[in-house]
């Protein structure tokens, strides 16, 4: 500014030093002044003074300046909530925009400490201070860190740092179904064991069953609480001397899961009769009633015992545990149908007439002559079959009075090569009676009639068993 002033004053000077010279020039020549160019020049230095004046006025206006200046906004994170295995809402305030407009805001997340805008973003559009995100697609039962962000033309500014876990996995809960026991003319009890909600809070439980395979919660059923762990239901208003199957089932917030189906038959007082002083007996955890016919005291189920193999294996006796086929590979059968054995198997290594084998203590594997003395008790071999097949589960209406109680259920079998057939059509029983080195004698019901059959097969087949006591 300075130095435009001096300026000003030089062309000024200069201004005045010209008009003198114009002056004596126009007297020395002694003539008469030229009045059109005095006065122009009079006209003009008013002209030049003014703008001086003006362009002096004006550089000596102190320059304003009214910009603001930004900073970073400040925000904070809002505790998680409405966790899930797989969502969760998070959301931030933006208690101060630092001076300028918030064009961007959200929620950063990870599984790694102090997330940032270049890890996972979820971004809120609308134009509150305060707000909500919910964070989707995560990891169940995972550990997650969380920061809200705001953003402005100053920068990127982060609230503090949450953390949440997000919930395990839900799933169909996981049952288990007990034997049967106390069975009389129209009760029995069961129960089950609830061994894991996976982590949905259990609403119901208990055994149903009914007359058909696979009952649900759509046949009969009890309802025994809502907590995990073992139960016991009575199963009433049964119906006499019928075969009735049974699944514990639980029901959780993702829906309803069944145990293993068990199967039994209600008795007939007048005309089924327990062994005296054993009614039942319990071997590997499962519980076998007993059944007098005659003089011989007999099992009533077909055994179910060990450790189920693929049928496409050869049972081994000497690998110190007692291994069993079940039918289709699946346990399911075993409940109901019992196991599958090969002879050798069943006979653990003996070829003796009437070994223990895989029976329990006390009982053996029923000889031809036990099997002949049963036939003939229950009517010989052309009608004992009607007598002694179940009145459920045959083919064809293959299905029998069961009379005697004995309760035969068409097992099928197992190959030697490894496959299952005759499932609901025939029931084969072995004995201990070797017929040669490679086969032995059993007897066989079927669908078709009320003939109990006697023959001899290989002994890599796989039949059922009946234990009787010694």
């Amino acid at each position: 500014m300075f130095s435009f002033r001096v300026y000003s004053i030089q062309l000024m000077n200069w201004f005045q030093s010209k008009k003198k010279k114009t002056h004596l020039t126009s007297k020395h020549f002694d003539c008469k002044p030229d009045m059109t160019r005095v006065n122009t020049g009079k006209f003009g230095y008013k002209i030049l003074l003014f703008c001086v004046l003006i362009l002096v006025l004006t550089s000596c206006k102190k320059k304003e300046t009214n910009q603001v200046q930004i900073t970073l906004a400040t925000i904070t994170t809002i505790a998680p909530t409405n966790i899930t295995a797989s969502t969760a809402t998070i959301g931030g305030n933006i208690t101060s925009n630092g001076g300028g407009s918030i064009y961007q805001k959200g929620i950063c997340y990870s599984i790694n400490t102090n997330p940032s805008k270049t890890d996972s973003i979820v971004y809120n559009r609308d134009t509150s201070n305060n707000f909500t995100c919910t964070l989707s697609g995560l990891t169940p039962n995972t550990l997650y860190y969380a920061k809200a962000f705001a953003i402005n033309n100053a920068g990127i500014s982060y609230g503090n740092q949450q953390t949440f876990t997000t919930l395990k996995q839900q799933g169909f809960p996981v049952v288990v179904t007990f034997s049967v026991t106390g069975i009389t003319q129209d009760s029995a009890i069961c129960g089950g064991d609830v061994t894991n909600d996976e982590n949905s809070k259990i609403i119901a439980r208990g055994v149903c069953w009914s007359k058909s395979q696979m009952p649900a919660i759509s046949d009969s059923h009890t309802t025994n609480g809502t907590d995990t762990g073992s139960f016991t239901s009575k199963i009433s208003g049964l119906s006499l001397n019928t075969a009735y199957y049974v699944r514990a089932y639980a029901t959780n917030g993702v829906g309803t899961s069944y145990g293993d189906q068990v199967s039994f038959i209600t008795d007939d007082s007048t005309n089924i009769q327990s062994c005296p002083g054993l009614p039942s007996v319990t071997y590997g955890g499962k519980t076998y009633h007993t059944l007098l016919i005659g003089t011989q005291c007999w099992m009533k189920e077909n055994l179910n015992i060990g450790t189920r193999i693929d049928g496409i294996y050869n049972q081994d006796p000497t690998s110190g545990q007692i291994e069993k086929y079940c039918y289709n590979d699946a346990e399911s059968y075993c409940d109901t149908y019992g196991g599958l054995y090969q002879w050798n198997e069943m006979m653990q290594g003996s070829a003796t007439p009437g070994a223990q084998g895989i029976c329990p203590s006390g009982w053996h594997i029923p000889t031809n002559t036990e099997w002949s003395l049963l036939i003939s008790n229950l009517g010989g071999v052309n009608s004992a079959g009607g007598n002694m097949k179940s009145n459920t589960g045959w083919n064809n209406n293959g299905n029998s009075s069961n009379s005697s109680g004995f309760t035969a259920v068409p097992a099928g079998l197992r190959y030697y090569y490894g496959s299952f057939a005759h499932l609901g059509d025939y029931e084969y029983f072995w004995t201990s009676q070797p017929h040669d080195t490679t086969s032995s004698w059993y007897w066989n019901l079927n669908y078709l009639n009320t003939v109990v059959s006697q023959n001899f097969d290989l002994n890599t087949l796989g039949f059922s068993v009946r234990c009787i006591k010694n």
